[in-house]
């Protein structure tokens, strides 16, 4: 069997915008297809990174090379990966879509007001309570992509129908 050559799917979006759901749908869509993804999430990555996080612009440039990094080095090795980070800056994401020539950027789109009535985490009670300073979307901008590869509705539709669109996109790009 011919070996595809790998590739990226970056999923961005405000926090609680519904990355991580998901990513979870897409996994599972790729693994029906028999493609293991590795699945870089910045939670699951930022205390390896940055045991005591400040969330500052300088730390999060950092974090976000060292990210697109281990991501690149994933690709070369053959192993698709999923990153489901927030990535508030443009350029954050940018410099992976530099490392990485099959690369696929997905916005999920949803209003500020549904993240924050989500809050799973309790980020955007902690900006309200003034425990947290540096919230994608509040304290700190949110640059959603220019030209995002797909946009997905973070606030309606099922996470599966969403994943199925992503695996028609990278299909039609020849990626799977």
């Amino acid at each position: 069997m011919e070996r595809k050559e790998a590739f990226a799917v970056w999923v961005t979006g405000l926090p609680a915008s519904g990355k991580s759901t998901l990513v979870v749908s897409l996994r599972t869509e790729l693994a029906a297809r028999g493609v293991d993804a590795a699945v870089l999430e910045s939670d699951a990555l930022r205390p390896v990174f940055t045991p005591y996080p400040r969330y500052d612009e300088q730390e999060r440039e950092a974090f976000y090379r060292q990210m697109a990094w281990v991501g690149a080095l994933l690709i070369r090795h053959g192993v698709p990966v999923i990153f489901d980070a927030t990535a508030n800056r443009r350029a954050y994401r940018e410099e992976a879509r530099r490392q990485i020539p099959r690369f696929l950027e997905v916005y999920v789109e949803c209003p500020l007001e549904v993240c924050m009535s989500r809050d799973p985490k309790g980020i955007y009670r902690h900006a309200r309570q003034g425990e947290a300073r540096h919230v994608p979307g509040l304290q700190d901008p949110y640059e959603p992509p220019l030209a995002p590869d797909l946009v997905i509705r973070g606030d309606t539709g099922e996470p599966s129908e969403s994943a199925r669109r992503i695996i028609e996109t990278l299909s039609s790009r020849r990626y799977l």
